[in-house]
């Protein structure tokens, strides 16, 4: 089986960005949002980037003209009845993405499969939504789409093998790099990026330091490109809450931090300021909970089987540009180091402690 024609609904930033990836390597790729204006939006982004990759060498102007050929739009749902393949990449609510599958159900082909974009919520639960489960899977793919190439292959309980396989290979034929993951709230990389983010945000709120500190703090402790405040403003802290608020399954310390909760989904950016000044005793505070926070769920995952080590770090450094991934960054620090540090959140949120603790030093072996 292979994909020549892959619908995708939503022409915001994610679909657009997915469309665009796929027009450069030669699929035909179909847009389909609600208004026309949305998807000539979607449209005229990927042109301005093909253009821009144009002006800049990086693809040739033909190139440019025919990837652009590759990609189309509607408003329509009717118009996805050809795809070989379609990628929903909607709102992050589970009733949206319901919906949206029970309107798709008429205009979906026997062979066609479905995958979801979802970055958090389970897939095997939006796969009772649709009218075959075993052609329904998640291809979460990461922001900016169309060059990150970090793509979540989320295999739900009841998705066909051979279609899995066919999706993981239809991305490495697209030239992105699939991580292979077991289906559970946030999957390989958001499973500890987003309660990374979380944690910064309780810090502040607690007081322990200020936006600016912290991201600082990040960047040296963690060797991240950008702090977690950075971040939030970039990918707006309304989404971090949904996210985060969807990992609510997985226990006490997953809980939504107070200045996440109280300003829920509006629109509204962290002041980060310049004030990064701090104490080695503040400074060393910090980086323990950041790094907690982060290595706490990937143990808790490794122990679930959600994916390898290997490909964790795979995404942290790719998709998150973790200089020090959190795996490697385990292995380095050592068992003993790595306990000090994640105790505290057993303790302090009534978890067991990660079984894969035994394994630091030689988890990515």
């Amino acid at each position: 089986m292979t994909f020549s024609k892959v619908g995708i609904i939503g022409a915001g930033t994610m679909g657009s960005g997915i469309a665009t990836s796929l027009g450069q390597q030669g699929v035909a790729a179909h847009l389909v949002d609600t208004a026309d204006a949305a998807v000539e939006r979607g449209l005229g982004a990927a042109k301005k980037f093909y253009d821009r990759a144009a002006e800049k060498g990086k693809m040739s102007s033909e190139d440019a003209a025919s990837a652009f050929g590759n990609l189309s739009g509607s408003t329509d749902l009717a118009s996805l009845s050809d795809c070989d393949l379609i990628v929903e990449a909607i709102f992050e609510e589970f009733s949206v993405k319901a919906e949206l599958f029970g309107r798709l159900k008429p205009h979906v082909g026997k062979n066609t499969v479905v995958a979801t974009n979802t970055s958090a919520l389970r897939v095997s639960d939006l796969a009772e939504t649709v009218d075959d489960p075993s052609r329904f899977l998640g291809l979460h793919y990461f922001n900016p789409a169309a060059i990150n190439p970090i793509v979540e292959v989320v295999k739900g309980e009841k998705t066909d093998p051979d279609i899995y396989e066919t999706c993981m290979a239809f991305c490495r034929n697209t030239r992105k790099k699939p991580i292979a993951c077991k289906d559970a709230f946030g999957f390989a990389i958001n499973r500890f990026f987003v309660p990374y983010g979380n944690e910064a945000v309780r810090m502040l709120d607690e007081g322990v330091g200020t936006p600016a500190q912290i991201d600082r703090v990040a960047n040296e402790c963690m060797e991240v490109a950008a702090g977690p405040f950075m971040v939030m403003n970039l990918v707006k802290p309304k989404i971090m809450f949904h996210a985060q608020r969807n990992l609510g399954p997985h226990g006490a310390f997953y809980a939504l931090a107070g200045g996440l909760s109280e300003k829920g989904d509006s629109d509204y950016e962290f002041d980060i300021g310049e004030d990064a000044a701090g104490t080695p005793e503040g400074d060393a505070v910090i980086a323990d909970r950041l790094r907690a926070a982060t290595f706490f769920p990937v143990l808790q995952e490794l122990d679930e089987g959600v994916a390898t080590a290997a490909d964790i770090d795979m995404g942290a450094g790719l998709a998150l540009r973790f200089g020090k991934a959190p795996c490697e960054l385990m292995d380095s620090l050592g068992r003993e180091e790595t306990t000090r540090i994640v105790a505290p959140i057993a303790e302090q949120y009534g978890h067991d402690l990660p079984a894969s603790l035994d394994k630091v030093g030689s988890l990515r072996a």
